[in-house]
């Protein structure tokens, strides 16, 4: 029987650097057992060579008539590859086969005379009888050739049990007996079409077998048959998908780096935020047209803990003060809702409660938050624009903040908030009213009738999920190596890092907000600061009033002055001298009772410019919001424009808000945290049409309902 090693002395025969040497002599060095060569005919001079360097150097190699036991050259698979490729009635099988081996042999089935059997040795087997004999007796008992027994035993005495299931496993080409040249020239031209329209199978057949006829001859490569050709291209499917995936996701696999993946590690809380925005799968309800919108969610998540640090929902679009607003909730968590339970509120700053802290060192009140307050080292963004602005790169280098760009087409490189995705489509959307699947082929017959939520209660609904559910659901990816088995979730996950880390970031800037808006430079002129052609003054720039400012190159002579896209009634100016942030009012400020965004401020100064020869924007704006209460704002622009205004939160929280939308029956519903209410309750009449008219109000009450709704649709909440 052969085992793992090699018998080796004076005499054995190796080539050693293509020459045929023989072991000369074998003796103990310094550097362990060494050899020493010599050529076979007596010339040439001697090689010293370690015994380790001469079994496992590439220079060196046994001869075919010394060279024995387990090498990697082997042709033969390793025992546990073969055995564990068996059955269990295969094994069993080679079991009984390798028992009738030794009994040939040995005279016993065991193979040793300390475990016979009662009856052992039989009296054909006695080792007495000669080797033949024996083999004669059993291949009458087992009534197989005499040459089938040789056979087996030279097997066992060469590989052992193994020897005699060399022939039961057998291996074969995945794709069968048919030309590689074939097979190849077909995965040419799947590859073809990687940026193209998606091909059919038979195309592909018919373009292989031509391309293969005009590079090789006619009748050279042989062509598979119809039904071997279509199995061919499963097989290349697999390596190359064509056929049976969107042309997108081929695109993605296709573009997939061809060596070891690699990512980036996150060893604490705050090292690496993730942000992203996605097209929610639900349609809103738009409040100012009851028409439904689209919407999109923006979200910063915590790589190490997958908490979720910042939540945004917009309607239409996303802008750079959203992706600014969610940065900046990383710092500043959202308050917590007044009805949510309270394993789902976190203390002041998102401190864990297993960190202890003296409560009455803390000025005024402790207001619960949303989420944990994870002040980030790097973010982790895509190529979108809203996150390569100057509004988010510049907040970022004030708050030394590394941008760190994932790679174009790259999902993985931000997988855990893709996966994010993913979970809250399938947790949480999927079962709201205005659900529309996540594509085309998914959507139902209408779901733009089904929107039912407004987007800052669909906005509120999400947070809620957040800080209820996924916060404290166990990840099967937040585990411990020191603890298998153990999976945490993203509030446990947080705790566990801020005990790793030994220490948290709170920031201690009262005003840190006005760091997020978005900056311009501009002169301090006597009646005040011209932005846009909007006028802004306000006592706080009495003392710089006609002067220059300290600043240099792009800005000289100019003051920066901040400001919210989503609110240009006011602006904000920090006075160099005390560092203290002042309040800037537009002149126009005073006639309006509502915030009022830059895009319907030019919007409103085009209407207005096409219908008198001298607006002015105080005309302008009031024609506008004359336009949208009688809801004539039926344009994509327009509807966005007052989405964004019809939002009760700002963008930048600065005040403590108050949300009651969980208490609203239809959330209670989808959140399954209270019962449906009656069929009399009337706040489900508005929903109750008749099957034949369509709508059981008449005109007047409709007229009626509209014009109250309209009359307040656009006040500051």
């Amino acid at each position: 029987m052969s085992n793992s090693a090699v018998r080796l002395g004076v005499g054995t025969r190796v080539v050693f650097d293509g020459e045929l040497l023989e072991v000369a002599e074998l003796h103990a060095g310094p550097l362990g057992t060494e050899t020493v060569l010599r050529s076979c005919r007596g010339q040439g001079g001697i090689v010293r060579i370690a015994l380790q360097d001469l079994l496992t150097s590439r220079r060196a190699s046994l001869t075919a008539d010394t060279a024995g036991g387990v090498s990697a050259d082997d042709p033969g698979d390793p025992a546990d590859v073969v055995l564990s490729a068996m059955s269990e009635s295969e094994r069993a099988i080679i079991g009984e086969r390798a028992a009738h081996v030794r009994e040939v042999l040995t005279g016993y089935r065991s193979g040793a005379e300390e475990l016979a059997a009662a009856d052992e040795p039989r009296p054909s087997y006695d080792v007495r009888h000669t080797l033949t004999a024996r083999y004669e007796a059993k291949a009458a008992e087992l009534n197989v050739s005499l040459r089938t027994i040789k056979q087996w035993v030279t097997d066992f005495r060469q590989h052992g049990e193994v020897g005699l299931a060399r022939g039961a496993v057998s291996r074969q080409k995945p794709l069968g007996l048919v030309d590689e040249r074939w097979v190849e020239t077909a995965l040419e031209v799947m590859i073809e079409h990687t940026d193209q329209s998606r091909p059919s199978r038979a195309m592909v057949i018919n373009r292989t077998n031509a391309r293969v006829a005009a590079r090789y001859g006619l009748d050279v490569v042989k062509q598979p048959s119809r039904a071997t050709a279509y199995r061919i291209l499963e097989q290349l499917e697999n390596r190359h998908p064509t056929f049976r995936l969107s042309t997108k996701r081929n695109r993605d696999i296709a573009e997939r780096p061809d060596g070891v993946y690699g990512k980036l590690r996150p060893t604490r809380p705050g090292e690496y935020l993730l942000m992203d925005t996605t097209r929610l799968d639900v349609f809103a309800l738009d409040p100012v047209t009851l028409r439904w919108v689209q919407a999109e969610l923006t979200i910063g998540m915590d790589w190490y803990t997958r908490c979720v640090t910042g939540v945004r929902v917009t309607p239409v679009s996303t802008k750079s003060v959203d992706a600014v607003s969610v940065l900046y909730q990383a710092y500043r968590p959202r308050p917590a809702g007044k009805d949510w339970p309270a394993h789902a509120v976190w203390p002041e700053h998102g401190v864990p409660r297993s960190v202890l802290i003296d409560v009455d060192a803390i000025e005024g009140p402790i207001v619960g938050a949303a989420g944990p307050a994870i002040v980030p080292e790097t973010i982790v963004i895509d190529h979108g624009k809203i996150y390569v602005s100057e509004h988010l790169t510049s907040v970022c280098q004030r708050m030394g903040i590394s941008i760190q760009p994932a790679r174009l087409r790259t999902g993985r490189d931000k997988g855990p908030v893709e996966r994010f995705f993913r979970t809250i489509r399938e947790d949480l959307l999927q079962v709201l009213p205005g659900y529309k699947g996540p594509d085309v082929h998914s959507r139902g017959l209408d779901p733009e009738s089904e929107a039912f939520f407004y987007l800052d209660e669909l906005e509120a609904i999400i947070r809620e999920w957040v800080a209820v559910v996924y916060h404290r659901r166990p990840h099967d990816s937040l585990i411990d190596p020191h603890v298998p088995g153990l999976r945490m979730s993203p509030a446990q996950m947080f705790e566990h890092g801020i005990a790793r880390a030994g220490y948290i970031e709170a920031p201690r800037d009262p005003d840190l907000a006005y760091e997020f808006l978005k900056a311009e430079f501009r002169k301090v002129q006597h009646y005040g600061v011209d932005f846009d052609n909007r006028r802004y003054n306000g006592p706080a720039l009495n003392p710089y009033r006609n002067m220059a400012s300290p600043y240099t190159g792009k800005a000289k002579g100019r003051w920066p002055i901040h400001y919210d896209p989503d609110d240009i009634t006011r602006a904000y100016f920090r006075d160099p001298e005390t560092r203290e942030w002042h309040t800037l009012m537009w002149e126009h400020a005073p006639s309006m009772e509502m915030p009022l965004s830059e895009d319907a401020l030019q919007f409103a100064r085009k209407l207005a410019a096409s219908k008198y020869t001298y607006p002015d924007d105080r005309l302008a704006v009031a024609d506008l919001l004359e336009r949208w209460n009688l809801g004539l704002g039926s344009t994509l622009a327009e509807r966005r424009m007052a989405l964004r205004l019809s939002r009760e939160d700002a963008v930048l929280d600065r005040d403590e808000t108050q949300d009651e939308v969980t208490t609203l029956p239809s959330v209670a519903r989808v959140l399954a945290t209270a019962d449906p209410p009656a069929a009399d309750d009337p706040d489900t009449t508005l929903d109750e049409t008749d099957p034949e008219t369509g709508d059981d109000d008449d005109e007047d009450e409709l007229d009626e309902f509209a014009t109250d709704f309209y009359a307040d649709a656009l006040e500051d909440a």
